[in-house]
């Protein structure tokens, strides 16, 4: 449990801007093994930040003026919240990526690219587009009840920060080793690692799927089954988004880099989102919502 803690305090570390600093960090210490198997809890670090975000999403909602443009407002404060809790790391990497593969078609080219800390037009427009898909696609799934966003958004940050580990254990690590941030993580992780950050999503959305009966005081509207479907449905748009990434870094750079991780997670929140926004039109439609 004492190496559980330490490893889950490390990356609050490395992939946020929470604090553990003094004493604690002391405490947690550091390594390049433990920055390894700290990967692990990059989906816990998804239950911190998903969860703040929607404990503000749940507040703002529940103290806006009723109407049609709460769920936007919610959406958009929420969403600069998690910036600020992560420094905007994940949105950094998409950036350099953008920059990088839409820069150039040369592999060396787009790498050197990918390692300049000057953001170009590729990177601007994407990061650009991915909040505004993040914020309309929250905002949508207000409409549906304060209840569906907060669940989204909770569980949105931690299956998308499941998914690049996987990218991890399937793609060879092509950045620059001796300057590259991801260093720790260049080898592939290991299967227990994957299995405890299965483990942090499946509970997430073990969490997510029982909360319309255990509270009482959010307006849930998807009852237990369809609950369930429309989580599969987010889990397989998440799912695609890193496939297409994935297959893509391999094409172009035949790997990743720390870069690449930032920007699956980006496009499998979105992904996720999506696929959720997409389960709840066919349910309303077939007369499930």
């Amino acid at each position: 449990m004492r190496s559980f803690i330490r490893h889950y305090l490390l990356a609050l570390q490395f992939f946020s801007r929470v604090p553990v600093t003094g004493r604690l960090a002391d405490w947690v210490g550091f390594s390049p093994a433990m920055l390894r198997a700290s990967a692990a809890h990059f989906p816990g670090v998804g239950w911190l930040v998903g969860g703040a975000v929607a404990l503000l999403t749940a507040g703002l909602l529940a103290l806006l003026p009723a109407g049609p443009f709460a769920p936007l407002v919610a959406a958009a404060l929420g969403t600069a919240l998690s910036v600020v809790m992560t420094g905007a790391f994940h949105e950094d990497g998409l950036a350099d990526v953008a920059d990088g593969l839409g820069g150039s078609y040369h592999r060396e080219r787009a790498l050197e690219i990918m390692k300049d800390s000057r953001v170009g037009a590729f990177g601007a427009i994407a990061v650009m587009v991915a909040l505004l898909c993040k914020v309309a696609l929250l905002a949508l799934l207000g409409t549906l009840g304060a209840g569906v966003m907060v669940c989204a958004l909770f569980a949105g940050h931690v299956v998308s920060r499941t998914w690049p580990l996987f990218t991890i254990r399937l793609l060879p690590h092509v950045g620059d080793a001796a300057q590259s941030k991801s260093k720790p993580l260049a080898n592939q992780i290991s299967a227990h690692a994957l299995l405890v950050a299965t483990l942090w999503c499946f509970m997430a959305l073990a969490l997510v799927s029982y909360a319309p009966f255990a509270v009482k005081t959010v307006a849930f509207v998807f009852d237990f089954q369809a609950c369930w479907w429309a989580l599969g449905s987010g889990l397989a748009g998440a799912g695609l988004g890193w496939w297409w990434m994935t297959r893509w870094f391999s094409q172009r750079l035949q790997g990743f880099t720390g870069d690449c991780l930032g920007a699956v997670q980006q496009v499998c929140e979105i992904a996720f989102y999506l696929g959720l926004a997409l389960a709840a039109g066919l349910l309303q439609r077939g007369g499930g919502l």
